[in-house]
């Protein structure tokens, strides 16, 4: 039976919460995760081929 100190949650609010301290490590390395991911992108993008008609 589960504590009374645990909340009864369903969906991704079960693994994202603020309410437990796995739920607040979830967020933060979801965020983190995103923010490299983001970096990632913006680094290794195609740059573009900018040419001057002259």
């Amino acid at each position: 039976m589960a504590s009374d100190s645990e909340p009864k949650l369903t969906g991704l609010s079960k693994h994202f919460n603020s309410v437990t301290d796995r739920g607040r490590a979830n967020v933060a390395l979801s965020t983190i995760s995103g923010l490299v991911a983001l970096g990632l992108y913006l680094y290794l993008k195609p740059k573009s081929n900018k040419t001057t008609g002259k």
